[in-house]
């Protein structure tokens, strides 16, 4: 077993502590207990104490449980939003970079209407390295523009294929899929809206 197997890349690049901090507050605001969330998203308890006090790195899919039981956009938790009317767009601060099994997702933007919340990330996918993410909240949906490469994605039991120029959607409130076909990695755009809940 490599040691990245035995210890997988954190989910976010830096500001561990920013991250447990939304977590804890996202938790507050809705009134769960620590151990009530743990159970929920299906983490140990230990291990989400850690997050909350920045002490422990977690992996993409542990963040996307969490977030999906707090019943809130994965961004909330390592994205603080611009003021409204801001350009979000530019300025001197990094966007944040996801790390999943197989993805890298770049976060670009997040847009926020009365009803829906959209992110969107740039994406590689690792050619030979598939990646199952969990289901997220009732009603989330992923949209995926490939610009190079060949991908297979979707619902963990009838993933879709789309080649460079292509485009595929699916309801992604069940377990999902990504993978690079062949030996090339995937560049694509990643749309995911969330309805509120």
């Amino acid at each position: 077993m490599d040691s990245e197997a035995q210890h997988p890349r954190p989910a976010v690049d830096g500001g561990m502590a920013d991250i447990g901090r939304r977590v804890r507050r996202l938790r507050e605001e809705r009134g769960i207990s620590l151990s009530a969330l743990a159970r929920g998203a299906g983490v140990g308890k230990a291990t989400l104490s850690g997050l909350e006090n920045g002490i422990r790195n977690p992996t993409l899919e542990t963040l996307w449980a969490i977030t999906t039981e707090l019943g809130v956009p994965l961004a909330m938790a390592f994205h603080t939003p611009a003021p409204e009317g801001s350009d979000t767009t530019s300025g001197g601060s990094r966007p944040p970079v996801v790390h999943g099994t197989a993805v890298e997702g770049t976060l670009l933007q997040v847009f926020e209407d009365a009803e829906v919340t959209y992110e969107l990330y740039r994406l590689v996918i690792r050619a030979g390295t598939p990646q199952v993410s969990p289901a997220h909240h009732e009603g989330v949906t992923e949209h995926v523009t490939v610009f190079a490469g060949t991908l297979s994605a979707g619902p963990a039991g009838a993933p879709l294929r789309a080649g460079p120029g292509e485009h595929i959607s699916w309801r992604s409130d069940v377990p999902h899929t990504y993978a690079a076909l062949g030996d090339q990695d995937v560049q694509a755009g990643l749309l995911i809206r969330y309805p509120r809940r």
